[in-house]
């Protein structure tokens, strides 16, 4: 199993969670985080007064998919999260050693 991890533009969010659900993919972890990367940030007016914003606001996506799954996926989270601009957010593929669920202790991925 892998842990396929995405940082998005939030207005991005469901068009990645369509396609995500167009694939048969029965769950998402969605996070609210802040950060900066090569995009850095930005400069706003506030009272007449210039500030730099540092930390730009993106959603953080997670999903735990079968080995086999994992290219559909990123492919089409890459698909929908692109813009062709800069900021776009970035995609991790992290391996998953073992997954139980709570409430029934299935195991493996029979638990997703």
């Amino acid at each position: 199993m892998k842990k396929v991890e995405c940082i998005i533009k939030p207005f991005k969010l469901e068009d990645v969670k369509g396609a995500l659900s167009d694939l048969g993919i029965p769950g998402m972890t969605v996070s609210e985080v802040r950060g900066f990367g090569r995009q850095k940030g930005h400069s706003e007016l506030y009272r007449g007064a210039e500030y730099q914003i540092d930390f730009i606001p993106k959603v953080k996506v997670e999903v735990v998919v079968d080995d086999e799954r994992v290219v559909e996926v990123v492919a089409a989270i890459q698909k929908e999260a692109c813009t062709g601009r800069i900021g776009d957010g970035k995609i991790f593929v992290l391996p998953i050693d073992q997954s139980i669920r709570i409430r029934t202790g299935e195991e493996g991925p029979d638990s997703l």
